[in-house]
């Protein structure tokens, strides 16, 4: 990698942590359209993995769940379905594919892994790939695996509309590898770290919020909700972090507590 292009993944660093806590997915974003440009990626995934309890002795995925996820560029025509989705679906039904199992090579250890690199050239003629990620136009795929503990990962995904080059995945794997503090806070701003289960969306709305410093009274007259209902959602997020009041959430950001 050369020093330029080292320089410009520190200068994303830098621009990361101007943001402020409550302003996740707006760095989230800047950082998923950056690398894109560096990278020649058409677009890009975050995902929140967690291991759920149980015993997973005949489970390929060893009870790993994807509960979170945002793409930089929804597919069309709802965002909330299509090819993502699906796929989504099919993990939690654990309908195995090839390209499942790549993420579960080393896990638990920070890795790269790639369709083009790592899965055979049938399964590139397979009706999953062709229905998944043909259809949108996407070539080939890298993906980076950022575990926080045994139970928590955050993956990064980028696609391209050809082969990622040796050049290209080095420099995702650096850019996403001296930002732990980042994949921590991403995990924080879902309920998929230090929390006792995932948090709604509306509860993520309040989290925000409430990281902002606003009053709960502001809270409810910005998301036009009432007083007594944010207090509720307040007192479920508080819940969930095992947290009695603003300070020790704020804390959780700070890394001043687990």
């Amino acid at each position: 990698m050369t020093p330029a292009i080292q320089e410009k993944i520190h200068r994303i660093w830098d621009e990361l942590s101007d943001f402020e806590a409550s302003q996740s997915d707006q760095a989230v974003s800047l950082l998923m359209k950056s690398l894109c440009n560096l990278a020649d990626a058409w677009n890009a995934t975050w995902g929140g993995a967690v291991r759920m309890d149980g015993e997973h002795d005949n489970d390929l995925l060893q009870g790993w769940r994807v509960s979170a996820m945002i793409q930089l560029h929804p597919i069309a025509p709802d965002p909330d379905e299509g090819p993502f989705k699906e796929i989504l679906q099919l993990w939690d039904r654990r309908e195995i594919d090839p390209s499942f199992l790549l993420p579960m090579r080393s896990v638990g250890t920070f890795r790269t892994y790639s369709f083009r690199r790592e899965l055979s050239p049938e399964w590139f003629e397979s009706p999953f790939y062709r229905y998944h990620y043909g259809s949108v136009g996407t070539c080939d795929a890298v993906f980076i695996g950022f575990p926080l503990n045994q139970d928590a990962e955050s993956h990064f995904g980028f696609y391209s509309r050809k082969t990622f080059t040796d050049e290209e995945v080095e420099l995702l794997s650096y850019a996403l590898r001296g930002i732990k503090w980042f994949h921590r806070q991403r995990m924080l701003s879902h309920g998929l770290l230090a929390a006792a289960a995932p948090l709604t969306p509306t509860e993520r709305q309040v989290l925000h919020l409430l990281l902002t410093g606003l009053p709960e009274k502001q809270i409810a007259e910005e998301l036009g909700r009432s007083y007594h209902t944010i207090h509720e959602y307040v007192s479920a997020v508080f819940r969930k972090f095992g947290v009695n009041n603003r300070a020790a959430l704020m804390a959780l950001w700070l890394g001043q507590s687990s």
